[in-house]
């Protein structure tokens, strides 16, 4: 609405005193300023309503970064210390795998060596018995004469290595011997008999150095045999120690990846986390002087307002009392058809300059509407005495450094609104991001803690399978074993009671053959009957050997399939873990993941919690932010424009008088 100097001093009545009209726009202007007052005393208090609730908001929000804070540094040392503790069972690990791969070697080279040995033994073993075999049925072939005797032994001394010195030296006794007692000559033919006789002493010796060269060579084999399945039963052990302790530092490994991941990740989440606080900590030392400054200006505004109010009492006050009201109607200062203001614009100014300046003061007024510029007019037209031009010309100046200051403080508190708006609307935003990706955390958890319970159960179930087929099998063996036990005894049993009618039969058949009377047995049909009775004999025994040998395979096969299927135990030296102990080792594993990821899901809901706080005390900050920054009636924008004409307008006045 737009309300003109002559409006604002216009009448109704057609006998009201200017001073009475004075009053009334006193008693206005008093009325205004005290609900002015009023308002800003209310705003005020929504403005300290919203400083603390946003203070206690970012303290909170400070509060809850700190406790992350140290949430996240107690993670870190704990995956560290975890990292740390695998990484040395990991070394450790890899020194044993080392040192058994280290023995292997060694086993190897060293089978490779004792194979080597056996070859070269076994060949001169090979060779010596070859060279026996060849003297002695030279000699036998051999006429009677020594030379040739003596060339051949030689010879064959020459190719028999496992014959020690000592063992020829007593052949070159003989054979030098019977040189001295001149049984054997070399010029000479001796008695055939005493040339076979001492020839023949030679090759008995011979014979008996064959004989233990065979039991030697038989020795070699039975001793490279057990050196051989020594070095492979050691190397199975040991094989398998490598792979057990591959597969647990494997797993170590992984845990250990786990750990410095987990480990990593805490320390990116604590430097983004430090940061945001960091960022809260300096926002709320910002805001807290913001608002304590704000504070401090409202303060000064309600005392210049007071004074106001206390000025414009007195003013009407003094207006009201008989010395000037009584005078105005006393000497009948009234106002007939026009308005005060046109009167005296055309009897009280005081010349051309004035009245322009007047004419300028009204126009600007109601074209823009402006309260201040009226009061300028209404003023200039009131002065009567002293200089009226030096006090409106100061009056001027006054208010266009009222409206500058006004414009200055409105300029700071919409740069205010702007920040407090901007930074509101960046943290409901990251906020709502927090708040669906902590949700989204916590559907993956729930999904993940669902899985692994299926897991365990799984687990659990083939672990009972496995617990009824060792029960199975036990009962088997059992019953297995006993059946084999009882077979082999009656094998056993029987061949003795075999043997035992084989020797009555023998016996009396051999006897009978002898005996006098002209009866001697059935021995035509005892010849078959005693063939039986070995076969049956070497049935039975073939029975005990069977059964005995299915007994052994049934056992070894029996206790591979519980270790392999039960729990850890040690086999070959080695410890060894089966089904059941890996499954129960597995299931421990999920568990405790499960129970881990409860606890993360269980802090991630913490989390969520306090965060959808965090975001409902900023909207509430940005619901109580609207009313003080935001106007819909009139933009910042249209007032700041209204403003500066006010102060153009003024400007020009001032150029009006000092022109």
């Amino acid at each position: 609405m737009r309300v003109s100097v002559s409006v604002l001093l216009g009448v109704s009545a057609a006998n009201v005193t200017p001073t009475q009209k004075v009053i009334e726009l006193l008693q206005g202007m008093a009325q205004k300023a005290e609900a002015e007052k009023e308002a800003e005393i209310k705003d005020h208090f929504k403005y300290v309503t919203f400083c603390e609730d946003t203070a206690t908001a970012k303290q909170r929000a400070i509060d809850v970064g700190n406790k992350k804070i140290e949430q996240l540094k107690a993670e870190i040392a704990t995956e560290t210390s975890t990292s740390e503790k695998l990484g040395g069972e990991i070394e450790e690990l890899d020194g044993e795998i080392s040192q058994a791969e280290q023995e292997m070697q060694a086993a190897t080279e060293l089978r490779a060596q004792e194979k080597n040995d056996y070859m070269v033994q076994d060949q001169d073993y090979a060779e010596s018995l070859d060279a026996m075999d060849r003297a002695i049925i030279e000699l036998r072939k051999m006429d009677h004469s020594t030379a040739q005797a003596e060339m051949l032994l030689q010879k064959a001394a020459a190719h028999t290595k496992m014959v020690s010195a000592g063992e020829w030296e007593q052949v070159w006794r003989v054979l030098s011997q019977s040189k001295k007692t001149g049984l054997l000559q070399d010029s000479g033919a001796p008695e055939v008999a005493a040339y076979n006789s001492h020839m023949g002493g030679i090759i008995e010796m011979l014979e008996d150095m064959k004989d233990k060269i065979s039991e030697e060579k038989a020795q070699l084999n039975t001793e490279e045999a057990n050196r051989g399945h020594s070095y492979e039963l050691s190397m199975i052990d040991l094989s398998d120690k490598v792979e057990f302790d591959k597969q647990i530092r494997g797993e170590k490994a992984s845990a250990r990846a786990s750990a410095n991941k987990a480990a990593a990740e805490a320390d990116g989440e604590l430097s983004e986390t430090t940061a945001v606080r960091d960022e809260d900590v300096q926002f709320l030392a910002d805001h807290n002087a913001e608002c304590k400054k704000n504070s401090e200006e409202f303060e000064m505004r309600q005392e210049t307002r007071a004074e106001e109010v206390k000025a414009l009492g007195k003013a009407i006050e003094i207006l009201s009392s008989d010395s000037v009201s009584g005078n105005s109607a006393k000497y009948r200062l009234v106002q007939t058809g026009t308005s005060f203001i046109q009167r005296k614009s055309s009897s009280g100014l005081r010349g051309p300059k004035q009245q322009r300046l007047f004419d300028f003061l009204q126009s600007a007024a109601a074209r823009l509407d402006s309260r201040n510029l009226g009061v300028v007019a209404a003023q200039l037209a009131s002065k009567s005495g002293g200089d009226p031009m030096a006090k409106v010309k100061q009056m001027i100046s006054d208010l266009i450094e009222r409206l500058e200051k006004q414009a200055s403080e409105e300029a700071e508190h919409h740069g205010w609104c702007n920040k407090q708006m901007h930074d509101n609307k960046l943290t409901r935003e990251e906020l709502q991001s927090s708040v669906e990706q902590l949700q989204a955390k916590i559907d993956e958890l729930a999904a993940s803690i669902a899985k692994l319970g299926e897991d365990v159960a799984g687990l659990e179930n083939e672990i009972k399978e496995l617990n009824d087929a060792r029960s199975k099998a036990t009962a088997q063996r059992e019953e297995e074993h006993k059946e084999n036990t009882a077979t082999i005894q009656d094998a056993k049993e029987a061949q003795a009671a075999v043997q035992k009618a084989l020797e009555v039969l023998k016996g009396f058949y051999d006897k009978a053959a002898s005996a006098e009377g002209g009866y001697s047995g059935q021995q035509s049909e005892s010849t078959g009957v005693l063939g039986m009775l070995e076969v049956i004999a070497s049935d039975f025994a073939r029975l005990e050997s069977e059964t005995t040998a299915d007994e052994e395979a049934a056992s070894t096969a029996y206790n591979k399939f519980m270790l392999e299927s039960g729990g850890c135990g040690y086999h070959k030296g080695a410890e060894v873990c089966g089904s059941i102990a890996d499954k129960t080792d597995l299931i421990k594993k999920k568990t405790k993941l499960s129970k881990k990821q409860s606890s993360e899901k269980h802090k991630t809901e913490k989390d969520l919690q306090d965060t959808q706080g965090e975001l409902a005390a900023a909207q509430e900050t940005h619901d109580k932010l609207q009313p003080a920054c935001v106007t819909p009636d009139v933009s910042v924008e249209e007032r700041v424009q209204k403003r500066e004409e006010e102060i153009e307008s003024l400007q020009q006045a001032l150029e009006i008088l000092e022109g």
